[in-house]
């Protein structure tokens, strides 16, 4: 027992620190990014502090990590240096074993890393976003162009080139009946309809049957089809958010209106996945930690803060990689984003087998 609380002495101000100082960085960096427009649009100090303040959990949740690979490395490296760890090996104790307690921490905040990042980051990060836009004057239209959405399960299929949000209206708009959401039925097309009383009202629509394989114009239209178009304004709206902004909850139910939609969610879903394998790469990195310690004796924090900041940038890059892949359908959302995790445990795992005991 002894031998753990002097291995968590030892490791939490390593860590602390190693956390301050990433935090600090990343901090910087966003400042320095947009400090031209910062300074071009005058905006006030007080606004700038609010948004590195709202910035501060997302880097907390990026620089975890990182801190941790750095901190067990750190520590472990030096244990070597000072010759601390022969007496641990002789005594019958494996590295494993000595390194349990890390492991645990590990763990531990790895789960509070997720409900960190669910419940803190998100709403901290979506207001940082809200006030930058705010102050750089970045306003988003909720106006759509080029829209299809899928109703009543494929039934009803809209196609408009324009909606205006502010009139809640369509421009060029075509609606398909589907039987059995399949068959095609009858199409409909209206240059103007207007959202009135529950329903879209078409302004001088046109109504073509299905005939074999071809649409024949119908005279007049059936007022019962204009009753079925009730899929709201809300639907037609410039709504996109950005699954990394909203929690697990709300990004579900997003990627549910994509699909609903008929519209790609390949990103969408990768970045959802992140959210579960992300969190996850705390343990990772302590493994990775483990069996990169003791390569050195000499220079330990430097080739200790050398080998975290390569084995991170390496990490970062596969997962870019396997995302951009994801995005593009090269690969599924799900091995987008636990692709990297699985790789980095394989090679801990290696590492770790032939470490230095």
């Amino acid at each position: 027992m002894k031998l753990v609380f002097y291995v968590l002495r030892r490791f939490f101000p390593v860590f602390i620190g190693a956390l301050v100082f990433f935090i600090l960085i990343l901090c910087l960096t966003d400042l320095f990014m947009n400090l031209w427009n910062y300074i071009s649009k005058n905006v006030s100090s007080h606004d700038v502090a609010l948004i590195l303040l709202y910035y501060i959990p997302k880097v907390i949740w990026y620089s975890v990590p990182v801190s941790m690979l750095f901190a067990t490395a750190y520590m472990l490296s030096d244990f070597y240096a000072r010759n601390e760890l022969l007496a641990v090996f002789a005594s019958g104790v494996s590295l494993f074993r000595f390194s349990v307690p890390l492991l645990a921490v590990a763990a531990a905040m790895s789960f509070g890393l997720f409900v960190f990042e669910d419940k803190i980051v998100v709403p901290f990060f979506a207001k940082k976003t809200q006030l930058q836009e705010s102050v750089l004057a970045k306003e988003k239209s909720l106006n759509n162009s080029k829209i299809v959405i899928m109703a009543e399960s494929g039934s009803i299929i809209y196609k408009a080139d324009f909606f205006n949000n502010k009139t809640e209206s369509l421009s060029g708009l075509y609606v398909l009946f589907r039987a059995d959401g399949q068959t095609p039925d009858t199409l409909v097309f209206s240059t103007k309809a207007f959202w009135r009383n529950g329903f879209w009202k078409l302004d001088s629509p046109l109504e073509y049957k299905f005939s074999d394989g071809t649409f024949l114009l119908s005279e007049g239209i059936d007022p019962g089809l204009e009753e079925r178009l009730v899929e709201p304004p809300a639907t037609f709206r410039n709504n996109t958010i950005s699954v990394e902004q909203v929690d697990t909850r709300e990004a579900r139910e997003y990627i549910e209106h994509l699909e609903k939609a008929g519209l790609p969610s390949a990103e969408e879903k990768s970045v959802y996945y992140k959210k579960f394998s992300f969190p996850f790469v705390v343990f990772i990195v302590v493994f990775l930690a483990i069996g990169l310690s003791g390569k050195t004796r000499k220079n330990v924090l430097i080739v200790s803060l050398a080998m975290s900041i390569t084995a991170v940038v390496l990490f970062y890059v596969l997962q870019m990689i396997t995302m951009l892949m994801a995005k593009f359908q090269v690969i599924p959302p799900l091995f987008g984003a636990w692709s990297p995790v699985v790789l980095f445990i394989i090679i801990s795992c290696v590492l770790l087998k032939f470490a230095r005991t």
